[in-house]
């Protein structure tokens, strides 16, 4: 348990409470992105000061990330119950921390609870153990044993580390951490990843030099490894199929040292308007920016059989991010996988038909089911046999990174790697070595 209390606030204050009581009524309804709710929520009480923001954002998601257990033992699903649950079971405040707030039936009923507390049992269900929805404890039980669910779902329950890329057309990554460490900003590098850095706190980084000049972004060490599974090299025609805010397209940029042509896609014009700014601050001069109306689009059918490399992140049910985005367990359904699972075929066919022969196409997404990774790219290499899977294994191992994958896919998971859960297969077309 980690204890969150402010070293100069003994006591949580009464508007810190009814403040995260109102954050989470309108979170739980899980209509919308819960880090969407929460900036309008911020919007909407401009006089909440920086401490009380970070109380009632972190209370929320420990909240969020425990939500099954909890509304196991608040069975009205009150969100003031919920709230002071999450202060005191997963925040770290006693109960005395909290008496000036607390009637005396509140009192008693935290008091009933802590002696009973069992959420470590391991007669619970499984459900409650890993605070998985059952559907999703079912897919999982399908590849893993119960043992590594218990350790997958335990590590979902925590926060996420600061992950940061270094740029390297700006700086070395030791020139970065020795950057830091005359801070007094605590950073090592990732163990795998050889652009990582994990910082040891969390801190303001936009307004960092490091980050203003370009020299770090914000990435995932999990993600950056999907860009090392591409190969991508200088002068190269390289496309990022589903590129979103572009974290990845900045990487593989950097990778070709920006040098040839590098389209991110992506069929939200906001999404890429984000990127923006990251692709100023970055130096990169190869990366072009394209909206597409669908996988469809003739921007697409243009660079048909074109391209040396391909990275398809696929759309996904995001499962993998559950330690930053406790809400998609809520949000996700098995109703909405299928519909994933149709877009995810459709996507990866129309991206394979730019990869040139002797070409590269990577798929992945941030999921750690079955259905969103093996079993899309099985069925796209039964109708495509002019495609073959390259061992993930061997790709990482020529680029000095040992991840001992069982197999050929490329999977990483929060309880093993501590990053994000990641799935990647890598394929290449028919013709010269790629």
């Amino acid at each position: 348990m980690r204890n969150a209390t402010p070293s100069n606030q003994s006591h949580v204050k009464v508007n810190q409470v009814a403040a995260i009581t109102d954050a989470l009524t309108r979170v739980l309804p899980a209509t919308s992105p819960a880090d969407a709710v929460l900036k309008h929520f911020f919007r909407d009480h401009p006089g909440l000061g920086a401490r009380d923001r970070s109380l009632i954002a972190e209370t929320v998601y420990a909240v969020l990330r425990r939500r099954l257990l909890l509304e196991h033992l608040v069975t009205d699903g009150s969100p003031r119950k919920l709230a002071l649950l999450g202060l005191t079971r997963l925040m770290g405040w006693s109960a005395s921390q909290l008496s000036g707030v607390l009637a005396e039936s509140e009192l008693e009923w935290l008091a009933a609870l802590k002696v009973g507390k069992d959420d470590e049992s391991s007669n619970m269900p499984l459900s409650l153990q890993t605070d998985l929805p059952d559907w999703i404890v079912r897919r999982l039980q399908q590849t893993l044993d119960k043992d590594d669910i218990v350790s997958l779902g335990r590590s979902l329950q925590k926060s996420a580390p600061l992950d940061l890329r270094v740029n390297t057309l700006r700086l070395r990554r030791e020139a970065v951490l020795e950057a830091f460490a005359r801070d007094g900003i605590k950073a090592a590098p990732t163990p795998y990843s050889p652009w990582g850095v994990r910082l040891e706190e969390k801190i303001a980084l936009n307004k960092h030099a490091l980050f203003v000049n370009g020299s770090v972004e914000v990435q995932d060490e999990g993600s950056q490894l999907l860009g090392l599974l591409t190969e991508a090299r200088r002068g190269e025609m390289v496309v990022d199929f589903c590129a979103g805010a572009g974290g990845k397209s900045l990487l593989l940029g950097a990778m070709m040292q920006s040098q040839g042509r590098l389209y991110a896609f992506d069929v939200s014009e906001k999404r890429l308007a984000n990127l923006a700014p990251r692709l100023k601050r970055s130096g990169l001069s190869n990366l072009f920016p394209t909206r597409i109306d669908s996988e469809n689009d003739a921007k697409v059918k243009r660079l048909a059989g074109k391209i040396d490399r391909v990275l398809v992140d696929a759309p996904c049910s995001g499962l993998g991010t559950l330690r930053r985005n406790p809400d998609l367990k809520t949000r996700q359904t098995e109703a909405g996988l299928a519909e994933l699972n149709v877009k995810q075929s459709a996507i990866l066919a129309s991206a394979a038909r730019l990869v040139k022969p002797g070409g590269r196409l990577v798929y992945a997404t941030c999921s750690f089911l079955k259905e969103e990774n093996e079993s899309v790219t099985e069925s796209f290499l039964a109708r495509n046999p002019d495609f073959s899977v390259l061992d993930a294994n061997e790709v990482l191992t020529r680029q000095q990174v040992d991840l001992k994958l069982p197999d050929q896919w490329f999977r990483m998971w929060p309880h093993l790697h501590q990053t994000d859960g990641f799935f990647a297969a890598v394929m290449v077309r028919k013709g010269a070595n790629a």
